[in-house]
This record gives C-alpha cells, sequence and structure tokens, in this order.
C-alpha cells in the first residue's frame, strides 16, 4: 500500500524527518547555494547504502509501480515521493537529495520546462527523467538539455531502476568536477593574462646601462591575482623612469586595474607627462575604472636623471623605499600625498622630492607586503624598521641575490604566524658603471 502523507510521502518512511507540509517551506539549515536553498553534502552517495531520491509524480499508480520497483533493488535507494514542482521545492529546501526522479507531466510544469526548473532549484543533483513509451524522443531531448539519464515508464526493472540511478549520480559528480577543472584552468590562464599586465618586461633603451631585477610573488594561499604592479621605463633623453604601486584588494576587477594604471602610466612617461601631472592623470583613470568608491591605489615613481647623480621621486600612499650604498642600507622616505582615490577629485596633491644618488647606489622599491606579515605570537609585524634590519644584515650582496634573500627571510620569519598574507612586488634598478662628468 502506497504509504502518503500530506504533501509528500516515503518508501521507507526517512528516519528523523518531519513531514513536509505543502506551502510550508523551512528555512533551510546547513550550507546553502546561490539560490538560498541547501547543498548536498559532501560523499553523501558514496558513503551511504542507500541513496535519497526524490521523485516528482503526480500520478499516484505511477508512484506505486516506482515504489514497488524501489523495494526490490538491492541495494535499495531511499525514495521520497512528492506530486509537483510546488512540492518538491519545499522538500528541496529540506535538503538536497542525490538524484530526482521526474516526470515531465505535472499539473504545474510540462516536459523540459520541469527539467529547468528542477536544474534551477538544485543544479547539482542528478535527474532521471521518467517518459512515456511512445515518449522516448522526449526522454533523449532531456538528456541534452542536462538530464543524466532517462528511463521509460513500463521499461524498468529493479535492477535497471538502481543502476540508473548510481550512474546518474556519478555522472553528475563527475560533470561537476570537470566543469570545476574547466574554470580553474580558465581562471588560471586568465589569472596568467592579467599578471603580464601587471608584471611587464622593462623598456630600456640601453640595457647594459641600468640593471633592473624585479620579483612579484603571490600571498599566502591567494586563489586571486593582486593588484600589486610595477614598470620601468627608459626614455629618449636616458632617464629611468621606476614606477610601483598596490591596488587595494584582491580579484580580477583590481588586477585590471592595476593593469590598467600601469599601461596609463608607461605612455604618460613616454609622451613627457612627469610628477605631479602625472599622477593626477593617473587619479582620474582610477576613480574612472575602479568598481567601487572604496577602491584606492598607492604608488611611487622615481625618475634616475641620465646624470647618474640624480633622482626624481614622487609618492601617492605608498611606502618609503631603500637606498643602497657600498655595504650599508638606508630608508628613504620622501614628502608625499594621498593614495589615489582617497580624496574628492583635485584636492590632492603630490609634491616632488629631489635626492642626490650616490655614485653606484641602487634604489629598492616594493609593495607593503614585503613587511606586514605577522612574526610574532601576537601578532606582531615585521615592519619598515624590521624590513631594513633584514636588508642591512644582506647589505653586501648583489642585487638578485639581495632582492631574493629579503624576500626569502621576511617569508620565513613569518612562516609561523600564517606566512606573507599580501602579494609582493619588487624592483631594484642600478645604473652600471660610474657617473657622468657632466652634472
Amino acid at each position: 500500500m502506497l504509504s502518503e502523507r500530506q504533501g509528500a510521502a516515503t518508501f521507507p518512511p526517512a528516519t528523523g524527518r518531519k513531514p513536509v507540509v505543502a506551502g510550508d517551506v523551512p528555512l533551510p539549515e546547513g550550507p546553502t547555494d546561490t539560490l538560498g536553498l541547501p547543498v548536498a553534502r559532501p560523499g553523501s552517495a558514496g558513503d551511504r547504502d542507500e541513496p535519497a531520491v526524490l521523485l516528482i509524480e503526480d500520478d499516484p499508480g505511477d508512484a506505486l509501480l516506482v515504489e514497488e520497483l524501489v523495494a526490490d533493488t538491492t541495494p535499495g535507494l531511499n525514495l521520497t515521493w512528492v506530486r509537483s514542482l510546488a512540492e518538491a521545492r519545499v522538500e528541496l529546501a529540506r535538503g538536497l537529495p542525490e538524484c530526482v526522479l521526474l516526470d515531465l507531466h505535472l499539473p504545474d510544469a510540462q516536459g523540459l520546462e520541469a527539467l529547468a526548473m528542477v536544474q534551477e532549484i538544485a543544479g547539482g543533483v542528478a535527474v532521471v527523467v521518467l517518459t512515456g513509451v511512445a515518449e522516448e524522443h522526449t526522454g533523449l531531448a532531456a538528456v541534452a538539455a542536462g538530464a543524466q539519464d532517462y528511463l521509460v515508464k513500463g521499461r524498468v526493472e529493479p535492477e535497471l531502476l538502481g543502476r540508473a540511478v548510481r550512474y546518474a549520480i556519478q555522472r553528475k559528480q563527475t560533470e561537476q568536477a570537470s566543469a570545476a577543472l574547466q574554470a580553474g584552468r580558465l581562471r588560471a590562464e586568465e589569472n596568467a593574462r592579467l599578471e603580464r599586465g601587471l608584471l611587464p618586461t622593462p623598456l630600456l633603451r640601453e640595457p647594459a646601462e641600468v640593471d633592473v631585477v624585479t620579483r612579484y610573488r603571490p600571498g599566502r594561499a591567494q586563489a586571486l591575482l593582486g593588484g600589486d604592479f610595477y614598470d620601468v621605463v627608459q626614455t629618449s633623453d636616458g632617464t629611468v623612469h621606476v614606477l610601483i604601486g598596490d591596488v587595494s584588494g584582491h580579484g580580477p576587477d583590481e588586477a585590471a586595474l592595476g593593469v590598467g594604471l600601469r599601461i596609463a602610466w608607461r605612455t604618460l612617461v613616454l609622451t613627457g607627462v612627469t610628477g605631479a601631472r602625472q599622477l593626477h592623470s593617473l587619479e582620474e583613470i582610477l576613480v574612472a575604472e575602479r568598481v567601487g568608491e572604496q577602491i584606492f591605489a598607492t604608488l611611487t615613481s622615481v625618475a634616475l636623471a641620465p646624470d647618474r647623480r640624480r633622482a626624481r621621486v614622487i609618492r601617492a600612499g605608498h611606502p618609503g623605499l631603500l637606498v643602497r650604498h657600498e655595504d650599508r642600507v638606508e630608508w628613504m622616505e620622501a614628502p608625499g600625498g594621498p593614495a589615489l582615490g582617497l580624496l574628492p577629485a583635485g584636492l590632492a596633491g603630490w609634491p616632488v622630492h629631489d635626492m642626490d644618488l650616490p655614485s653606484g647606489a641602487g634604489l629598492v622599491l616594493f609593495t607593503d607586503g614585503l613587511f606586514e606579515g605577522r612574526i610574532g605570537p601576537a601578532g606582531e609585524r615585521l615592519g619598515e624598521e624590521g624590513l631594513l634590519e633584514v636588508a642591512r644584515r644582506v647589505a653586501r650582496l648583489e642585487p638578485e641575490t639581495f632582492v631574493d634573500t629579503v624576500i626569502d627571510r621576511a617569508e620565513f620569519m613569518a612562516e609561523e604566524h600564517g606566512g606573507l598574507a599580501d602579494d609582493v612586488a619588487v624592483v631594484h634598478v642600478r645604473w652600471n658603471g660610474k657617473a657622468s662628468a657632466t652634472p
């Protein structure tokens, strides 16, 4: 005898379940999908001998036939019956089964529309469509539309039903794993393209004259590309321009904004726009392109004069830089202005700072991820003073080894306390040879 209850029936009764009452939609418990409905618990189909199956069938006679098939299926199925999509929505709000057996002729949905509605409600659940003897073509169309299988009523044996349900569950899990793998590949390819835009090859007219070392390392377990960027450009007069910057936040929008700012900076440099005018232009671009008013960017731009004796620094909310000369390292923080995008348009100002450059000196520009790692149990950070101390201990090293060693030591010191959580970008630039005799 078919076991009924108001709105739903189970064969056998599902242990611990409360009766489903049509129209009484309970609040979902546990994790939910993007529609606010519960997601299937991981591993449930493989860990349980009797997969949970929801039968959506308005005909009590057909439902009874399915019950009899389930009763003879080994291993068994934990079957719940509802008569319509409205009742199915209520049942699915309680928890997702591993599989749905779906009749395509329901009082509130017909044909492939019913399948589409089930996929909208519970897209992560396997679906096996039930069709009539004369509707096998509809079953094929349902599989083409995303169902995992179809069964023809009146031609189903218990063994076939059990096998079809279990295969459908495994097929759905395989499809989801494949989709996740493909999405991961696409995300990695997109990140690689964005990274190439953020971290370009230096544009040097006389590469032998300038020693440039660049490094970028993503933060701990960083699935999303950050907004750190840098660039090095030598203009026709011999001046070497260096940029380092950081867009707040992580993700494709922030990375794309960083790419845009870097390309805009290179364009401005090559067209002769420098100093405060350059930063005003970059801020206009940031404000126009950012996805929210909370997004800002810090940066430092340095111009090394071709006489190799002077450098001009302009800083927008960015950390200072390191000056390496012989076996000494000093912290230099030029007067600066606010980060780009923090103040209303036209209110920010950025002073230009001129500095003497000792012969053979190197400048090290970096993003704050290099010194913001936690190095103590109470949350102490390496900080600017700690970074300077690390740099001074390895001051005698050649530029490439110096940069790698400083990053490695910062990572090592933060390793036991969560590692470097933010991205790290570093640029080391130094003239090769002696300064020009003409000032």
